[in-house]
């Protein structure tokens, strides 16, 4: 009986101890480090001449399958999405698209199976098996990076084709795939002997070929041709976080290549068309598409005559225009009926053509609304002068109107190589440019000083003041009143705007010397990767760089093969990949009254590698804490 008492103790004392669950923390005992094991395969991994179009995978313990969507990846590609099903310890997988005979079929699950208690990874696993007599197991492996920025791309395919005709990337779907993870690597398994050209696609219509204007792409230029050797690696088994225990010797088979990289770029010409029209106020309209063009629009009236009827205002790209209503009976009209015919992409030819549009556009404030306003502030301000009649203030006399308005300020401090800029707020009738002073010191002394007022040519609202500067010196830019008069009778306020050139001894300078250069090289100035601080033209494989302000600044280098001062992706009609990118691999620290000297060798080191972290926006997956990691910091806590 006593004997019986005690096992009946030790069994529940059994029961607590699995109800505590000693892979939940703390309270339960240490984590359970172990990852899950695979006990049985249908068919068998490796198996060849099968038909079967269902895989069953089961394992030793509960598992979850983390984003299968993006992380499992089939290859030969499938059209209908595959069924890709997790219950308790088996994950299942079943293809819907008819099997290809004599093919190797791989369904990568990188590193998406993980126990369901600790999460626990299982590693990258990849089962293979064949509807042929052959198991094809050879791998090509690298890098996709975006060609403009050298950001690693994520999720994006990267596909091989045994037929190499330049046409089969737009004709038929990938042979075998592979889609990059979190750092841009990609490694496409089960590829069978033979040349084969590589490309990257960012699928938009699912179909694994180039079908869809502004599908990002890339593509190597030549073949590439899979092999294998046997090759050694050395792994290391660490005693604790500071001491190893064992050097390992590890024999494998190396595939190769496994180090391609490919530059990924959307092509310019992409398809254009009428995005949207814009008409907040009755002055003017908005047209906005969603391509550049070198043709302008042709407006035609339908209720009013459109032959000078406007100021226009446009992007360089003619994406973007503003047309101003120069006549002010156009202004009060309510609707705005007119004809656009444009440049745009055939959807089904993908050629350009002429398209005709007609609009009715009626501005979101009237200008019935606008003038009760008007009279609403008039009112108001009447009641207001009354009172202050009454209590004998006479001072502000002047109803209230509107006014022309400039935008832009001038900074504080501006570097001797810049210009002063700014807008107007509506097309001018005249302006006086006796009315603009310049004038050159502090205002108990002050002389004019000579400059150059220019508007722009696309935009004609925009001016740029170009002056003879003088370091150390303070200058005022005055603006009479009434020296600018708009279109609609709106004339400008007197302004007057002081700035200072900054003392040379308060800048750096940057000399570079570019080893190696190509003749087209123009460096970038950065201050962060979207931030272009200065941009020049290498001359003689140089360039330099004055009048910076103290700080950090990072150097990109690009080829500007066809002179136009901006970066071009590629076209993979005509086989031109997009112009080369080069980064500086650190920051250059600029301090005051400093000169550096600096030598940059673009190809010195691997284009991997040349991003400076801190510019990197596509970061590497966080590494999850193993169970092993969670226990140690548990002892930790302990001690």
């Amino acid at each position: 009986m006593k004997r019986s008492y005690i096992l009946y103790v030790l069994a529940l004392l059994l029961l607590a101890a699995a109800c505590a669950n000693p892979g939940s923390g703390p309270d339960g005992g240490p984590y359970d480090e172990t990852p899950p094991r695979i006990v049985d395969m249908n068919p068998p991994l490796g198996r060849t001449g099968t038909q079967a179009k269902k895989v069953t995978i089961t394992f030793d313990e509960l598992i979850a399958v983390e984003n299968p969507g993006e992380k499992v990846t089939i290859s030969p590609p499938q059209i209908n999405i595959p069924d890709i099903r997790t219950s308790g310890r088996r994950i299942t997988v079943e293809l819907l698209d008819t099997l290809r005979e004599n093919t190797t079929y791989t369904i990568d699950f990188s590193d998406a199976i993980q126990d369901s208690n600790e999460g626990n990874p299982l590693g990258n696993f990849t089962y293979l098996f064949s509807t042929g007599p052959t198991l094809d197991t050879m791998e090509v492996a690298g890098n996709v990076l975006a060609a403009e920025n050298l950001e690693p791309v994520k999720g994006i395919l990267v596909g091989l084709h045994r037929d190499t005709c330049d046409t089969a990337f737009t004709r038929r779907p990938f042979d075998r795939v592979a889609r990059t993870d979190s750092r841009g690597h990609f490694s496409v398994k089960g590829v069978a002997p033979g040349s084969y050209r590589v490309y990257a696609l960012k699928d938009m219509d699912g179909d694994y070929k180039f079908s869809a204007k502004g599908e990002m792409i890339a593509f190597l230029p030549g073949l590439v041709t899979p092999s294998s050797f046997p090759d050694v690696r050395y792994d290391t088994l660490w005693r604790d976080t500071v001491r190893y225990d064992t050097i390992l010797t590890v024999h494998y088979t190396h595939y190769v290549p496994d180090n391609l990289v490919l530059l990924a770029f959307t092509e310019a010409n992409q398809p254009r068309h009428l995005l949207k029209t814009q008409r907040d106020v009755p002055e003017w309209f908005r047209l906005y598409f969603t391509a550049p063009s070198r043709r302008r629009p042709v407006l035609r009236g339908l209720n009013f005559d459109a032959a000078d009827a406007f100021v226009e205002c446009r992007s360089e790209g003619n994406d973007t225009i503003t047309y101003w209503l120069r006549d002010t009976a156009l202004v009060r009209l309510d609707t705005l009926s007119f004809a656009c015919t444009y440049e745009a992409t055939d959807d089904s030819t993908g050629l350009a053509v002429e398209q005709t549009d007609t609009f009715d556009l009626v501005p979101r404030l009237t200008v019935a609304r606008r003038d009760k306003q008007l009279a609403e502030r008039l009112e108001k301000w009447e009641k207001q002068r009354e009172r202050r009649h009454k209590r004998g203030d006479f001072s502000d006399e002047e109803p209230p109107r509107d006014f022309l308005k400039f935008d832009g300020r001038v900074p504080a401090a501006l570097p001797p190589d810049r210009n002063v800029s700014f807008s107007v707020s509506e097309p001018l009738a005249r302006f006086d440019t006796a009315g603009v002073r310049l004038l050159l010191g502090p205002d108990s002394a002050q002389t004019a000083a000579p400059y150059v007022l220019r508007r722009d040519t696309l935009d004609p609202l925009r001016f740029t003041l170009y002056g003879e500067w003088r370091p150390g010196q303070q200058y005022t830019l005055r603006i009479d009143s009434a020296a600018f008069h708009g279109i609609y009778g709106h004339w400008n306020k007197r302004e007057e705007w002081k700035f200072q050139i900054p003392a040379l001894e308060t800048f750096g300078t940057l000399f570079l010397t570019l080893a190696g250069a190509d003749t087209t090289a123009t460096v970038q100035l950065l201050r962060s990767d979207t931030q272009v601080y200065r941009q020049q033209r290498a001359r003689d494989g140089r360039t330099d760089f004055y009048y910076l302000q103290p700080g950090d600044y990072y150097l990109r280098l690009f080829y500007d093969h066809n002179g136009n001062g901006r970066w071009d992706p590629g076209e993979f009609a005509s086989g031109r990949q997009a112009e080369e990118v080069y980064y500086f691999p650190v920051a250059l620290q600029v301090r005051a009254n400093w000169d550096i000297e600096q030598t940059w060798n673009v190809r010195e080191r691997s284009i991997l590698t040349q991003k400076p972290e801190e510019l990197v926006k596509q970061k590497a997956d966080r590494a999850k804490q193993t169970a092993r990691e969670r226990n140690e910091q548990r002892l930790r806590e302990k001690q």
